[in-house]
């Protein structure tokens, strides 16, 4: 079993990010107006203001645009070493995760690596994390 993960509050903008994967998808705040994405999300476009804004699954590829690999065990159970990593979603470009980049060893981790989602569902919230997508 995996370490629990800090709970994320859930509210009406963040609801469908943290339980799109129970049904697979990567959902980010798209402006129906002007067509950007915002994350996280909010009730605004943070673009051009409007309302008109609500969760777009994405396809859930994505870049490695930095990375550290972390040796400190914040946790009792948690195993180290494991990566945090920025993703730059393919379809979002203005759009950075922070996540973590899993089933691999960290040390095959790079810069510009190709990605895609996976996730790990704990108590009702479907993490997205992410692997080699090679």
């Amino acid at each position: 079993m995996n370490p629990p993960r800090p709970r994320p509050r859930l509210d009406a903008e963040n609801r469908a990010f943290w339980t799109g994967g129970e049904h697979g998808h990567l959902n980010i705040q798209r402006c129906y107006d002007c067509g950007h994405f915002t994350h996280p999300p909010k009730p605004l476009c943070r673009h051009c203001q409007s309302e008109n804004t609500a969760p777009h699954a994405v396809s859930g590829l994505a870049t490695v645009d930095s990375y550290t690999i972390n040796h400190q065990p914040w946790l009792p159970c948690l195993a180290v070493p494991y990566v945090i990593a920025r993703v730059r979603l393919n379809d979002a470009p203005d759009v950075i995760l922070t996540t973590n980049i899993v089933g691999c060893p960290v040390d095959a981790v790079d810069f510009d690596d190709p990605v895609r989602v996976i996730f790990e569902h704990q108590d009702g919230i479907w993490y997205p994390l992410f692997e080699k997508a090679n």
